[in-house]
Protein backbone atom coordinates (compact mmCIF):
# COMPACT_ATOMS: atom_id res chain seq x y z
CA UNK A 1 0.00 0.00 0.00
CA UNK A 2 2.86 2.32 0.92
CA UNK A 3 4.61 1.42 -2.34
CA UNK A 4 1.44 2.22 -4.30
CA UNK A 5 1.20 5.61 -2.61
CA UNK A 6 4.87 6.32 -3.37
CA UNK A 7 4.39 5.42 -7.02
CA UNK A 8 1.28 7.59 -7.20
CA UNK A 9 3.11 10.49 -5.55
CA UNK A 10 6.06 10.09 -7.94
CA UNK A 11 3.70 10.12 -10.93
CA UNK A 12 2.03 13.23 -9.59
CA UNK A 13 5.34 15.00 -9.10
CA UNK A 14 6.51 14.03 -12.58
CA UNK A 15 3.25 15.29 -14.02
CA UNK A 16 3.54 18.59 -12.20
CA UNK A 17 7.14 18.86 -13.38
CA UNK A 18 6.15 18.38 -17.00
CA UNK A 19 3.35 20.95 -16.63
CA UNK A 20 5.75 23.43 -15.07
CA UNK A 21 8.20 22.84 -17.90
CA UNK A 22 5.47 23.41 -20.47
CA UNK A 23 4.37 26.55 -18.67
CA UNK A 24 7.96 27.79 -18.72
CA UNK A 25 8.29 27.46 -22.49
CA UNK A 26 7.77 30.71 -24.44
CA UNK A 27 4.50 31.00 -26.31
CA UNK A 28 5.23 31.14 -30.03
CA UNK A 29 3.58 33.75 -32.25
CA UNK A 30 4.37 33.22 -35.94
CA UNK A 31 4.44 35.84 -38.67
CA UNK A 32 5.74 36.10 -42.21
CA UNK A 33 6.05 38.63 -45.01
CA UNK A 34 7.90 41.72 -46.10
CA UNK A 35 11.69 41.95 -46.25
CA UNK A 36 11.43 45.77 -46.55
CA UNK A 37 10.90 46.22 -42.75
CA UNK A 38 12.77 43.09 -41.63
CA UNK A 39 15.62 44.96 -39.91
CA UNK A 40 13.24 46.95 -37.68
CA UNK A 41 10.90 43.99 -37.13
CA UNK A 42 13.82 41.82 -36.04
CA UNK A 43 14.88 44.53 -33.58
CA UNK A 44 11.33 44.95 -32.26
CA UNK A 45 10.72 41.24 -31.73
CA UNK A 46 14.04 40.92 -29.90
CA UNK A 47 13.36 43.93 -27.65
CA UNK A 48 9.82 42.79 -26.94
CA UNK A 49 11.06 39.31 -25.99
CA UNK A 50 13.44 40.91 -23.48
CA UNK A 51 10.44 42.58 -21.84
CA UNK A 52 8.25 39.48 -22.14
CA UNK A 53 10.46 36.35 -22.01
CA UNK A 54 7.33 34.17 -22.09
CA UNK A 55 6.48 35.38 -25.62
CA UNK A 56 8.57 34.54 -28.68
CA UNK A 57 7.62 36.15 -32.01
CA UNK A 58 9.04 34.25 -34.97
CA UNK A 59 9.10 36.09 -38.30
CA UNK A 60 9.93 34.70 -41.74
CA UNK A 61 11.27 37.38 -44.09
CA UNK A 62 9.86 35.84 -47.29
CA UNK A 63 8.43 38.85 -49.13
CA UNK A 64 5.04 40.54 -48.94
CA UNK A 65 3.42 38.18 -51.43
CA UNK A 66 4.45 35.14 -49.40
CA UNK A 67 3.27 36.75 -46.18
CA UNK A 68 -0.17 37.47 -47.63
CA UNK A 69 -0.46 33.92 -48.98
CA UNK A 70 0.47 32.38 -45.63
CA UNK A 71 -1.96 34.65 -43.78
CA UNK A 72 -4.79 33.70 -46.14
CA UNK A 73 -3.89 30.02 -45.73
CA UNK A 74 -3.98 30.37 -41.94
CA UNK A 75 -0.42 29.07 -41.44
CA UNK A 76 0.76 32.21 -39.58
CA UNK A 77 -0.75 34.36 -36.84
CA UNK A 78 -0.05 37.62 -38.70
CA UNK A 79 1.35 38.77 -42.02
CA UNK A 80 3.36 41.78 -43.14
CA UNK A 81 3.32 43.71 -46.41
CA UNK A 82 4.63 46.93 -47.93
CA UNK A 83 1.68 47.05 -50.30
CA UNK A 84 -1.81 47.02 -48.82
CA UNK A 85 -3.87 43.93 -49.60
CA UNK A 86 -6.18 44.33 -52.58
CA UNK A 87 -9.96 44.09 -52.31
CA UNK A 88 -9.71 40.73 -54.08
CA UNK A 89 -7.19 39.42 -51.55
CA UNK A 90 -9.25 40.71 -48.62
CA UNK A 91 -12.26 38.93 -50.10
CA UNK A 92 -10.37 35.62 -49.97
CA UNK A 93 -9.72 35.91 -46.24
CA UNK A 94 -11.75 33.63 -43.95
CA UNK A 95 -11.46 36.28 -41.22
CA UNK A 96 -11.39 40.02 -41.86
CA UNK A 97 -7.83 41.34 -42.00
CA UNK A 98 -6.80 44.64 -40.38
CA UNK A 99 -3.90 46.79 -41.61
CA UNK A 100 -1.62 48.47 -39.04
CA UNK A 101 1.06 50.87 -40.38
CA UNK A 102 4.32 50.24 -38.51
CA UNK A 103 7.03 52.52 -39.96
CA UNK A 104 7.81 54.51 -43.09
CA UNK A 105 10.54 53.43 -45.47
CA UNK A 106 11.83 54.17 -48.95
CA UNK A 107 12.84 52.35 -52.12
CA UNK A 108 16.10 53.70 -53.52
CA UNK A 109 17.79 53.16 -56.90
CA UNK A 110 21.13 51.53 -56.10
CA UNK A 111 23.79 51.04 -58.76
CA UNK A 112 27.26 49.66 -59.43
CA UNK A 113 29.11 51.54 -62.17
CA UNK A 114 32.88 50.92 -62.20
CA UNK A 115 34.78 54.19 -61.96
CA UNK A 116 31.74 56.26 -60.99
CA UNK A 117 31.84 57.42 -57.38
CA UNK A 118 29.50 60.40 -57.61
CA UNK A 119 25.92 60.31 -56.35
CA UNK A 120 23.68 60.11 -59.41
CA UNK A 121 20.40 61.91 -60.05
CA UNK A 122 17.48 60.14 -61.69
CA UNK A 123 14.40 61.61 -63.32
CA UNK A 124 11.11 59.67 -63.32
CA UNK A 125 11.43 59.27 -67.10
CA UNK A 126 14.91 57.82 -66.76
CA UNK A 127 13.88 55.24 -64.15
CA UNK A 128 10.81 54.21 -66.14
CA UNK A 129 12.87 54.00 -69.34
CA UNK A 130 15.57 51.88 -67.71
CA UNK A 131 13.12 49.38 -66.21
CA UNK A 132 11.08 49.26 -69.43
CA UNK A 133 14.27 48.33 -71.27
CA UNK A 134 14.09 51.43 -73.50
CA UNK A 135 17.14 53.13 -71.96
CA UNK A 136 19.94 50.60 -72.33
CA UNK A 137 23.22 52.54 -72.01
CA UNK A 138 24.59 54.44 -69.03
CA UNK A 139 25.55 57.36 -71.26
CA UNK A 140 21.99 57.82 -72.54
CA UNK A 141 21.06 61.54 -72.52
CA UNK A 142 18.18 60.83 -70.13
CA UNK A 143 20.79 59.88 -67.52
CA UNK A 144 23.67 62.20 -68.44
CA UNK A 145 21.56 65.39 -68.65
CA UNK A 146 20.86 65.71 -64.89
CA UNK A 147 24.35 64.42 -64.07
CA UNK A 148 26.57 67.06 -65.65
CA UNK A 149 30.22 66.50 -64.84
CA UNK A 150 29.84 62.77 -64.25
CA UNK A 151 31.62 60.60 -66.81
CA UNK A 152 29.16 57.80 -67.47
CA UNK A 153 30.29 54.85 -69.65
CA UNK A 154 28.73 53.64 -72.88
CA UNK A 155 28.24 50.23 -71.29
CA UNK A 156 24.98 48.30 -71.25
CA UNK A 157 22.76 48.77 -68.19
CA UNK A 158 22.04 45.56 -66.27
CA UNK A 159 18.64 45.84 -64.59
CA UNK A 160 18.03 43.93 -61.34
CA UNK A 161 14.57 43.40 -59.86
CA UNK A 162 12.89 41.15 -57.32
CA UNK A 163 12.14 37.57 -58.30
CA UNK A 164 9.70 36.94 -55.45
CA UNK A 165 6.36 38.52 -54.59
CA UNK A 166 7.49 41.71 -52.96
CA UNK A 167 6.09 44.79 -51.27
CA UNK A 168 9.30 46.56 -52.24
CA UNK A 169 8.35 45.83 -55.86
CA UNK A 170 4.81 47.04 -55.16
CA UNK A 171 6.16 50.41 -54.01
CA UNK A 172 8.54 50.65 -56.97
CA UNK A 173 5.91 49.71 -59.56
CA UNK A 174 3.25 51.84 -57.87
CA UNK A 175 5.59 54.81 -58.28
CA UNK A 176 6.45 53.98 -61.91
CA UNK A 177 2.73 53.60 -62.70
CA UNK A 178 2.13 57.13 -61.43
CA UNK A 179 4.97 58.78 -63.35
CA UNK A 180 4.88 56.77 -66.59
CA UNK A 181 1.71 56.10 -68.59
CA UNK A 182 3.61 53.51 -70.64
CA UNK A 183 4.62 51.63 -67.51
CA UNK A 184 1.05 51.82 -66.18
CA UNK A 185 -0.45 50.32 -69.33
CA UNK A 186 2.29 47.80 -70.22
CA UNK A 187 3.38 46.55 -66.79
CA UNK A 188 1.29 48.07 -64.01
CA UNK A 189 1.75 47.81 -60.26
CA UNK A 190 1.85 44.79 -57.99
CA UNK A 191 3.93 42.65 -55.68
CA UNK A 192 4.72 40.55 -58.76
CA UNK A 193 4.73 41.88 -62.33
CA UNK A 194 6.00 40.71 -65.71
CA UNK A 195 9.29 42.58 -65.81
CA UNK A 196 10.23 43.75 -69.34
CA UNK A 197 13.97 43.24 -68.69
CA UNK A 198 16.44 42.27 -66.03
CA UNK A 199 17.77 39.72 -63.57
CA UNK A 200 15.81 38.57 -60.53
CA UNK A 201 17.06 38.51 -56.95
CA UNK A 202 15.21 37.03 -53.98
CA UNK A 203 14.47 39.51 -51.23
CA UNK A 204 16.03 42.92 -50.67
CA UNK A 205 19.15 40.98 -49.69
CA UNK A 206 19.23 39.22 -53.06
CA UNK A 207 18.82 42.39 -55.11
CA UNK A 208 21.46 44.23 -53.04
CA UNK A 209 23.85 41.31 -53.49
CA UNK A 210 23.30 41.05 -57.25
CA UNK A 211 23.87 44.77 -57.76
CA UNK A 212 27.01 44.69 -55.63
CA UNK A 213 28.54 41.84 -57.67
CA UNK A 214 27.34 42.90 -61.13
CA UNK A 215 29.18 45.74 -62.90
CA UNK A 216 26.99 48.40 -64.61
CA UNK A 217 23.87 47.23 -62.77
CA UNK A 218 20.97 49.10 -61.19
CA UNK A 219 18.28 47.81 -58.86
CA UNK A 220 15.89 48.99 -56.16
CA UNK A 221 16.13 48.15 -52.47
CA UNK A 222 14.79 49.44 -49.18
CA UNK A 223 17.00 52.25 -47.91
CA UNK A 224 18.51 50.35 -44.95
CA UNK A 225 19.78 47.58 -47.26
CA UNK A 226 21.76 50.10 -49.34
CA UNK A 227 23.16 51.65 -46.16
CA UNK A 228 24.06 48.34 -44.54
CA UNK A 229 25.78 47.11 -47.73
CA UNK A 230 27.57 50.44 -48.21
CA UNK A 231 26.12 50.75 -51.70
CA UNK A 232 25.59 54.07 -53.50
CA UNK A 233 22.02 55.14 -54.16
CA UNK A 234 20.72 58.04 -56.20
CA UNK A 235 18.55 61.07 -55.76
CA UNK A 236 15.15 61.03 -57.48
CA UNK A 237 13.35 64.07 -58.90
CA UNK A 238 10.02 64.55 -57.16
CA UNK A 239 6.75 66.02 -58.42
CA UNK A 240 7.94 69.52 -57.49
CA UNK A 241 10.96 69.17 -59.78
CA UNK A 242 13.46 68.81 -56.91
CA UNK A 243 16.06 66.07 -56.77
CA UNK A 244 15.75 64.52 -53.32
CA UNK A 245 17.81 61.89 -51.53
CA UNK A 246 16.02 59.39 -49.31
CA UNK A 247 16.58 60.08 -45.62
CA UNK A 248 14.48 60.35 -42.48
CA UNK A 249 13.38 63.91 -43.21
CA UNK A 250 12.42 63.38 -46.85
CA UNK A 251 10.57 60.11 -46.10
CA UNK A 252 8.67 61.77 -43.26
CA UNK A 253 7.78 64.64 -45.60
CA UNK A 254 6.31 62.13 -48.06
CA UNK A 255 3.66 61.15 -45.51
CA UNK A 256 2.80 64.68 -44.42
CA UNK A 257 -0.09 65.06 -46.84
CA UNK A 258 -1.84 61.85 -45.77
CA UNK A 259 -1.25 61.87 -42.01
CA UNK A 260 -4.43 63.79 -41.21
CA UNK A 261 -6.54 62.20 -43.94
CA UNK A 262 -5.58 58.56 -43.39
CA UNK A 263 -8.47 56.26 -44.39
CA UNK A 264 -10.07 54.12 -41.69
CA UNK A 265 -8.58 50.92 -43.12
CA UNK A 266 -5.08 52.52 -43.37
CA UNK A 267 -4.65 51.34 -46.99
CA UNK A 268 -2.99 54.28 -48.72
CA UNK A 269 -0.25 55.05 -51.24
CA UNK A 270 2.16 57.94 -50.68
CA UNK A 271 4.39 57.50 -53.74
CA UNK A 272 4.92 60.59 -55.92
CA UNK A 273 3.59 62.98 -53.22
CA UNK A 274 3.42 66.76 -53.32
CA UNK A 275 6.02 68.77 -51.43
CA UNK A 276 9.43 70.13 -52.38
CA UNK A 277 11.26 68.14 -49.69
CA UNK A 278 9.32 64.88 -50.11
CA UNK A 279 11.12 61.79 -51.36
CA UNK A 280 8.92 60.30 -54.11
CA UNK A 281 9.35 56.53 -53.61
CA UNK A 282 8.32 56.14 -49.97
CA UNK A 283 5.66 54.04 -48.27
CA UNK A 284 4.11 52.90 -45.07
CA UNK A 285 4.58 49.22 -44.32
CA UNK A 286 1.84 47.23 -42.58
CA UNK A 287 1.26 44.39 -40.15
CA UNK A 288 -1.70 42.31 -41.30
CA UNK A 289 -3.67 41.07 -38.30
CA UNK A 290 -6.86 38.97 -38.29
CA UNK A 291 -9.77 40.83 -36.72
CA UNK A 292 -10.75 37.67 -34.81
CA UNK A 293 -8.11 35.54 -33.08
CA UNK A 294 -9.53 32.40 -31.48
CA UNK A 295 -6.50 31.69 -29.27
CA UNK A 296 -6.99 34.07 -26.33
CA UNK A 297 -3.34 34.03 -25.25
CA UNK A 298 -2.08 34.81 -28.76
CA UNK A 299 -4.69 37.54 -29.15
CA UNK A 300 -3.48 39.17 -25.93
CA UNK A 301 0.17 38.90 -27.03
CA UNK A 302 -0.46 40.35 -30.51
CA UNK A 303 -2.61 43.21 -29.17
CA UNK A 304 -0.01 44.03 -26.52
CA UNK A 305 2.81 43.92 -29.05
CA UNK A 306 1.03 46.26 -31.48
CA UNK A 307 0.39 48.75 -28.65
CA UNK A 308 4.04 48.54 -27.57
CA UNK A 309 5.25 48.90 -31.17
CA UNK A 310 3.23 52.09 -31.66
CA UNK A 311 4.07 53.59 -28.27
CA UNK A 312 7.61 52.53 -27.31
CA UNK A 313 8.88 50.66 -30.34
CA UNK A 314 8.96 53.70 -32.61
CA UNK A 315 12.16 54.94 -30.94
CA UNK A 316 14.06 52.06 -32.55
CA UNK A 317 13.03 53.08 -36.10
CA UNK A 318 15.31 56.00 -36.90
CA UNK A 319 18.62 54.30 -36.00
CA UNK A 320 17.71 51.75 -38.69
CA UNK A 321 16.85 54.44 -41.28
CA UNK A 322 13.06 54.13 -41.00
CA UNK A 323 10.86 57.12 -40.28
CA UNK A 324 8.41 57.00 -37.40
CA UNK A 325 4.67 56.86 -37.97
CA UNK A 326 3.06 60.35 -37.70
CA UNK A 327 1.34 60.97 -34.34
CA UNK A 328 -2.05 61.47 -36.00
CA UNK A 329 -1.82 58.01 -37.54
CA UNK A 330 -0.67 56.39 -34.29
CA UNK A 331 -3.65 57.87 -32.45
CA UNK A 332 -5.98 56.40 -35.04
CA UNK A 333 -4.27 53.01 -34.90
CA UNK A 334 -4.55 52.86 -31.10
CA UNK A 335 -8.32 53.08 -31.48
CA UNK A 336 -8.33 50.50 -34.28
CA UNK A 337 -6.58 47.94 -32.04
CA UNK A 338 -9.87 47.59 -30.15
CA UNK A 339 -11.34 45.96 -33.27
CA UNK A 340 -9.23 42.82 -32.67
CA UNK A 341 -11.53 40.31 -30.97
Amino acid sequence: MIMVKRVAMLALLLGLGSIAQAQGDPMLVNGAGATFPYPIYSKWFDEYHKLHPNIQINYQSIGSGGGIRQLLAGTVDFGASDGPMSDEQLGQAKVKVLHFPTVLGADVPTYNIPGVTQELKFTPDALAGIFLGKITKWNDPAITAPNAGVKLPADDIVVVHRSDGSGTSYIWTDYLSKVSEEWKTKVGKGTSVNWPVGLGGKGNEGVAGLVKQTPNSIGYVELIYAIQNNQPYGQVRNSSGTFVKADLASVTAAAAGTAKSMPDDFRVSITDPVGKTAYPIASFTWLLVPEKISDGAKKKAIVDFVRWMLKDGQKFAEPLAYAQIPKEVIEKEMKAIDRIQ
